[in-house]
């Protein structure tokens, strides 16, 4: 690393858990956030800031009005451009030796393949189960580990399915895809501006947990936030062995 970097980064570099060994892994990974909103914006911040080399950034939405309560990335004078714009001139802005890659696109499963199997971790932070499980099959697919994020209203989840592990669960084997619950979503539902902000940064938590090999990660295990209460449970997810998603790997 050049002196710049040295410097910028040097508060993990004496972290004993990071060094300056994990740093360069960092430097060195590449991270895939799908969605640019709420969850996406402090995930991908945070990426960045760490130094994570390489982000792609997946969103087909533009900058509305009603984002800037909640999503951080995103500024007022860019009210209408492509949010993978946007969250790129603010991840640039916050360390330009990251590199950003903008995609403004849908995730689905004619393109989530060749996206996750470039990645070395992929944070999910999109608003639908749709998308949410098309995610999850490509990154069994490719043995890539995913990183789960959800909110509404006052209510917020996080867990780690991690394919590499042979006993951890998918998303699928929590949320089986026959079982989509009705459809929420902020514009209908509403949702409490700081809680996409916890659950995104732990997102990058976990993201960054994985890339440096720090154990142990959320996998196995949901975290559900009651934002009103500021109470944390856990639930331990178990694997199933006839998950119509995972039950091959």
């Amino acid at each position: 690393m050049q002196d710049d970097a040295l410097l910028r980064y040097s508060r993990h570099i004496l972290l004993d858990e990071i060094g300056i060994e994990g740093q360069e892994r960092l430097n060195a990974a590449h991270a895939l956030v799908i969605g640019a909103g709420g969850l996406g914006s402090p995930a991908a911040m945070y990426l960045a800031c760490a130094g994570v080399g390489h982000i792609t950034v997946v969103d087909p939405d533009t900058v509305d009005l009603t984002n800037l309560q909640r999503q951080i990335a995103h500024t007022t004078t860019r009210v209408g451009q492509p949010k993978v714009d946007s969250l790129a001139i603010t991840l640039q802005g916050l360390n330009p030796l990251v590199r950003v890659t903008p995609i403004q696109g849908e995730a689905n499963t004619d393109t989530l393949p060749a996206w996750v199997q470039q990645a070395d971790v992929v944070l999910d932070c999109c608003d639908n189960f749709s998308t949410r499980q098309a995610v999850n099959a490509a990154c069994v697919a490719h043995r890539k580990p995913l990183v789960s994020g959800a909110a509404i209203r006052f209510d917020g989840q996080i867990s780690v399915f991690d394919p590499r592990a042979h006993d951890s669960p998918c998303y699928a084997c929590a949320f089986p895809p026959g079982d989509a619950p009705p459809e929420t979503q902020c514009a209908t539902m509403g949702v409490f501006a700081p809680l996409v902000g916890i659950v995104g940064a732990m997102q990058a938590a976990e993201a960054l947990k994985l890339l440096l090999g720090l154990a142990p990660s959320l996998a196995g295990r949901l975290l559900m936030l009651d934002g009103r209460a500021m109470e944390w449970t856990e639930v331990r997810l178990p694997r199933h062995a006839h998950c119509a998603v995972c039950t091959e790997r």
